[in-house]
């Protein structure tokens, strides 16, 4: 199985080369915006649109063979994806453009790319720090993309292509239970509070709400401050969380790695459209979640941490699965009876157990991870079973006793 690393350098084009990047982009989604509309749109095969519209964006565009080529396979995975959430590819924007192997090679002795742009080829310098120079070094990458970024800079991001190892013959399997106030529990017993990134995400957003208020009273310098103080802070709160989602992510593998274990995870797609819908605790049931609890459910970056966990997994051989939530935290993992959760305590009626609700969650995680990992390598277990949005195995809603299955917004 191939696996694609994409790393992220910054450029440093002169006046000129900034003056032909930013013609190339512009090129570049204007032939996709054209292609888009030439071709119908129940169209997806990139050589069905290259076929339609080739010619005029090598002429009107002035685009050289093998750009115009990417174009049409743009606007074809665009329109795939589009198709698959039921809605239309509306317009392409001047801030990417797509290389491969004929117009982009990386040269490692000045540390330079070469891009093909409007009518010439031109060597960029690019600012590469440590962690670019390991990855980079010795590798000849053969696609690419060049990206002007929100800040205004340009970034080209080069695709590395491996093969990945074969998956580790698993022993056990390990589960994790993701939650706002705890990020992550495994069924190991380790943890990782959500304290810390709850508290940074409400002081970035009052200081968000502090600064939006000036602007609507001040004067025109206090406008021209503040936006240049946002501008400073925008990404900071992005940036820590995913800074503690790779520091979770690694511990979980590195921790699977060791045990020859499977990661099991839970597959939360469509969460929070469920959760902003419930009532809040201690309210009427008509009063649906507030301002403050929507925007700390909206912050959590758990598909990040599921990605993070899935390229790190393949990447060492570990395994990564994703299983249906319902009543992971409301079953007991002894005897796999409905019991009662408060807050993060568990008891079970049935049996007597009583313990972290969160840990149990993780353990009953873990038992639905080593019945589908027995399944999908064949044994005489059965259960339902497809893939997700992202591509990782899933298995759908299990019957428990003492209760019909239903819907449930995930645990």
């Amino acid at each position: 199985m191939e696996q694609v690393l994409t790393i992220v350098c910054k450029l440093q084009p002169s006046a000129k080369q900034t003056e032909q990047i930013e013609a190339l982009l512009k090129a570049f989604s204007d032939g996709c915006n054209y292609a888009n509309q030439a071709a119908k749109a129940g169209v997806t095969s990139k050589t069905t649109i290259q076929s339609l519209v080739y010619q005029e964006l090598r002429k009107k565009f002035q685009l050289s063979a093998n750009q115009a080529v990417r174009v049409c396979a743009r606007v074809g995975a665009n329109r795939k994806t589009a198709k698959q959430k039921n809605k239309p590819v509306k317009a392409f924007k001047p801030t990417s453009a797509d290389y491969d192997a004929r117009i982009f090679s990386f040269r490692e002795k000045d540390w330079t790319v070469s891009l093909t742009l409007i009518n010439c080829r031109e060597h960029i310098k690019i600012d590469a720090g440590n962690y670019h120079r390991g990855k980079l070094k010795g590798r000849k990458p053969s696609s690419a993309q060049l990206c002007k970024h929100r800040d205004g800079q340009y970034y080209i991001h080069i695709q590395l292509r491996d093969e990945t190892p074969e998956p580790l013959k698993a022993k056990n399997v390990i589960g994790v239970d993701f939650g706002r106030r705890d990020i992550a529990v495994t069924s190991d017993g380790e943890r990782w509070d959500g304290k810390p990134i709850q508290n940074v995400t409400d002081k970035f957003s009052k200081v968000r709400a502090s600064l939006q208020a000036k602007v609507s009273k001040g004067t025109r310098t206090t406008r021209r401050r503040v936006r240049n103080i946002l501008k400073r802070l925008s990404g900071r709160e992005q940036r820590y969380q995913t800074w503690l989602n790779h520091n979770i992510s690694k511990r979980i593998i590195e921790a699977a790695k060791s045990q020859s274990a499977v990661v099991a995870i839970e597959n939360l797609t469509g969460i929070r459209d469920r959760t902003n819908q419930q009532p809040c605790a201690n309210r009427a049931p008509l009063r649906y979640r507030n301002k403050t609890e929507r925007r700390r459910s909206n912050s959590w970056a758990f598909y990040q941490l599921r990605s993070f966990l899935e390229y790190k997994g393949l990447k060492e051989g570990v395994e990564v699965v994703a299983v249906n939530p319902a009543y992971t935290s409301q079953t007991c993992h002894q005897c796999n009876h409905i019991g009662l959760r408060s807050d993060k305590r568990f008891k079970c009626g049935h049996c007597g157990w009583h313990g972290d609700a969160d840990v149990n969650g993780a353990i009953n995680i873990s038992k639905l991870g080593a019945v589908f990992v027995s399944l999908s390598r064949g044994s005489n277990l059965s259960c339902s079973l497809n893939r997700d949005d992202s591509g990782l195995l899933k298995n759908q809603p299990i019957e428990r006793r003492g209760e019909s299955p239903r819907a449930s917004a995930g645990g």
